[in-house]
């Protein structure tokens, strides 16, 4: 699974999203995989809610929805800045995104990431056809987008 995951990594340079989603069941061992990919690439992963999380606890409820797109840019700013220049973002514990009162889409946001670099990233939901689903649909923090314009890799 290693070796599919390089290839792919290889291969999106081109794309316009340059974004590979990891992707099955919870235990399924997507953060593993992420994490041999780290340590053969000698990177380390983001930890996005712990990095996020300690962000936005700065910052004023009523601004950390606009903020958080924002610090998440700065944050993998800051990973991009220690790592080689050619180097995948590695994003992994993104359930923080889906917060409701946040009012943004992590689709989309971890999206605009992959626009410049590479980006892994572990997608804390499953895979439905073609819909990346995250929490039954009667959870608040429910949602489904298509999986268009994102490389998906089955684990």
């Amino acid at each position: 699974m290693l070796a599919k995951l390089e290839r792919l990594i290889s291969e999106i340079g081109d794309l316009n999203s340059k974004l590979i989603l990891l992707v099955g069941p919870s235990r399924s061992g997507k953060t593993q995989l992420l994490r041999q990919l780290s340590a053969r690439l000698n990177i380390e992963p983001l930890n996005v809610g712990l990095e996020l999380g300690r962000r936005l606890a700065a910052t004023p409820n009523n601004k950390r929805g606009f903020s958080a797109g924002e610090l998440l840019r700065e944050i993998a700013l800051l990973e991009a800045f220690g790592e080689r220049g050619e180097a995948p973002l590695l994003l992994d514990n993104l359930e923080l995104l889906f917060e409701p009162s946040l009012q943004i889409n992590p689709l989309d946001l971890v999206r605009r990431l992959a626009h410049s670099r590479r980006v892994v990233a572990v997608w804390p939901g499953e895979l439905r056809g073609d819909r990346l689903i995250y929490a039954d649909m009667s959870h608040p923090e429910h949602r489904d987008y298509s999986q268009d314009g994102v490389v998906v890799l089955e684990i």
